[in-house]
């Protein structure tokens, strides 16, 4: 791995973990939509990125979230399943010529409807076990399925004009 990866690795990794606890933490639509942007950096790592290290990055980014938002392992926990499904998830949505060394798999690179395929179901699990680990044991069924659902869609959009602003076409990171 070449020494500007790796800055530029460290370097998103900060900024997002900065963001997130920093500007999104009270972001919060009609109290149900919540905002975990710092899900996206775990996405946009590039594709031929090993699952162990992705795991071990989706936990420090977890701890981080964890320590500012209080919430004692469940940014972390979820991070960590979405990190350890994603290499499987990119394996199935496989193009026919397979995929470039090094790149990242952003809707820039890949297009909108593959961006959606990927990321999409990504940001549900990953809402999907958070929310229920923050509500485990109560019957709040509904209340639950709304936020999983609103803070996907709300996360997915974000995400997609994060990567309009910031983010530019290229090979990799």
């Amino acid at each position: 791995m070449s020494s500007r990866r790796v800055f530029l690795l460290v370097v998103g990794f900060v900024l997002y973990l900065i963001i997130q606890v920093m500007l999104l933490k009270n972001l919060v639509l009609f109290g149900t939509a919540f905002c975990f942007l710092y899900v996206l950096y775990i996405l946009l790592l590039p594709v031929d990125f090993k699952t162990v290290p992705a795991m071990l990055i989706a936990f420090a980014l977890g701890l981080g979230v964890d320590l500012f938002y209080d919430t004692l392992g469940i940014h972390t926990a979820s991070i960590v399943a979405l990190a350890f499904v994603r290499a499987g998830w990119l394996k199935i949505l496989t193009p026919t010529g397979g995929y470039d060394d090094d790149l990242q798999p952003s809707m820039l690179n890949m297009g909108f409807g593959w961006f959606l395929t990927y990321s999409l179901p990504l940001f549900l699990l990953h809402h999907l076990l958070f929310f229920y680990i923050e509500n485990l044991g109560t019957n709040l069924f509904l209340p639950v399925v709304q936020k999983i659902v609103y803070s996907t869609i709300f996360v997915f959009i974000m995400s997609i004009i994060a990567q309009l602003l910031f983010y530019r076409r290229r090979r990799g990171i």
